[in-house]
């Protein structure tokens, strides 16, 4: 019998960007221009290519800056791009980052983004996960505005 219980934890956010998802991913995997615009992930550097690592700063509303090394799982142009990171070992605090990107007839798309928490601490940083959850709508609008305003 073990001493201790793995939580499992799911955020998601999602918004309609009017643009199709070639447009949408481009902006997305735009590293260099997240500060322009991006109010939670305010620093990302690396290739989105499976088995790559990033170099992620995220700025979680009401909290502070916390920087990620992720694996690349999955970098499925104009579908889906994911990420696994690590707090610490593994076990203690995983996250499974994703951005999905789902057509919706001629011109729109829908956004989702998403994480999957699980391990040792997830239930101790709860109050962390609210002001992620916030942020990954923050980041959404952001997205659907700069998208919808066109080619930069």
């Amino acid at each position: 019998m073990s001493w201790c219980k793995l939580v499992t934890m799911e955020l998601r956010a999602e918004v309609e960007i009017h643009a199709p998802p070639e447009a949408v991913f481009r902006v997305l995997t735009d590293f260099a221009r997240y500060p322009e615009w991006n109010p939670f992930i305010v620093e990302i550097s690396g290739r989105p290519a499976v088995g790559e690592r990033l170099h992620v700063v995220i700025s979680p509303p009401g909290g502070r800056e916390m920087t990620f090394r992720p694996k690349v799982l999955a970098a499925e142009p104009n579908q889906e791009l994911r990420w696994l990171g690590h707090f610490l070992v593994r076990g203690l605090f995983d996250g499974e980052h994703f951005f999905r990107l789902v057509p919706v007839g001629a011109d729109k798309t829908r956004f989702v983004q998403g994480e999957d928490f699980r391990g040792l601490l997830v239930k101790p940083m709860t109050h962390l996960l609210t002001n992620t959850a916030r942020g990954f709508v923050f980041m959404n609008q952001a997205l659907k505005k700069r998208v919808e305003s066109g080619p930069t």
